[in-house]
């Protein structure tokens, strides 16, 4: 005689029942996978003592430079039930953004592969706040809290520990199906999920990264120093602040961003393209001209980088930014 198969029963409706934690969790990543992210892990909630404690290293040696909302919201980044409370599993998501273009040779006024298309501050959040509905649709009475490297999250430390990759030498998070072209999300819930294993790390003996950084701005594996890095002065430093005369003699042609540590990476020989269309550069623009951008007007700068990453430094700090481009030259 078949046996019915159990119900995944409700702990709010009967107290007490057993929950198919395994079908629950299968479903979400499914849930995810269909939304069209790349890959997605899950860890267990628990309080990052050791790895905060070398957060707090990082910042007391003043690698964070002036971005100062790293040094704020230390509880919530150190245990994120500070954030939702009860929370039982962290759900992290990667969403790849290669697509296969290059930089002229040679070029001058390159820009970051992520920020050739749309910003994936456009583009993740209602992917997220999707998989948000599913996670609350499958596990019943489930609180969730998204972040796309919005909020005081360990988002790294969570996708290494949800087994979404491993932390490379270079500060960043590599599969190796896709290398490390990808964004992360990241779902805080109360939720009880299954925890996957942390993956093996595959950097082995590799220091590609560290030896071709212009700048030697990775101090040692997996320790960069923002105020080193060419992404740091020509993204995030305010734009009435000079970039220091070091960092200028070797930008390399940077003019937002920079790629090196990626591109010297083995492991993305095994990169894939993106199936998402607003990643793709825009009108197949991967280099901008320094001497257009100093005399680039704000309304055409407004017009041509609506809901694009090269807003962030503002237009004051692009032009600042090529300036130092061509003072270089």
């Amino acid at each position: 005689t078949r046996q019915p198969s159990a119900p995944i029963a409700s702990s709010t409706e009967f107290p007490g029942a057993m929950i198919d934690h395994a079908n629950c969790t299968q479903r979400v990543k499914d849930a995810a996978l269909a939304l069209g992210f790349d890959a997605v892990g899950i860890a267990r909630v628990e309080p990052l003592t050791e790895a905060y404690l070398h957060y707090e290293e990082w910042i007391a040696r003043g690698y964070h430079g002036a971005m100062g909302y790293m040094e704020r919201n230390g509880e919530s980044r150190r245990d994120v039930t500070a954030i939702v409370p009860g929370a039982r599993s962290v759900i992290v998501v990667a969403r790849n953004y290669y697509t296969p273009h290059a930089h002229p040779q040679g070029a001058v006024g390159k820009i970051a592969r992520y920020a050739w298309g749309d910003d994936y501050h456009v583009v993740l959040p209602p992917m997220l706040e999707a998989l948000c509905d599913q996670v609350k649709g499958i596990c019943e009475g489930a609180e969730t809290r998204r972040y796309t490297d919005t909020g005081p999250v360990l988002e790294k430390e969570w996708a290494v520990r949800a087994g979404l990759g491993w932390m490379g030498k270079n500060g960043n998070i590599i599969r190796r199906d896709i290398g490390s072209w990808f964004f992360l999300g990241v779902i805080i819930t109360t939720a009880e999920l299954e925890a996957d294993e942390p993956m093996d790390d595959y950097c082995g003996t590799c220091t590609a990264c560290l030896d071709a950084c212009p700048t030697k701005a990775i101090v040692e594996p997996m320790v960069v120093d923002a105020t080193k890095c060419i992404s740091y002065w020509t993204i995030e430093s305010k734009a009435d602040v000079d970039i220091p005369l070091h960092i200028v003699d070797n930008l390399d042609g940077w003019v937002f961003g920079c790629d090196v540590c990626q591109d010297v990476c083995p492991w993305n020989r095994f990169q894939t393209p993106s199936s998402e269309a607003r990643f793709q550069p825009r009108d197949g623009v991967t280099v901008l001209s320094p001497s257009d951008l100093v005399d680039l007007q704000p309304a055409r700068f407004i017009e041509r980088f609506r809901h694009s990453p090269l807003k962030r430094p503002k237009l004051e700090g692009l032009k600042r930014n090529a300036k130092a481009l061509l003072n270089s030259e």
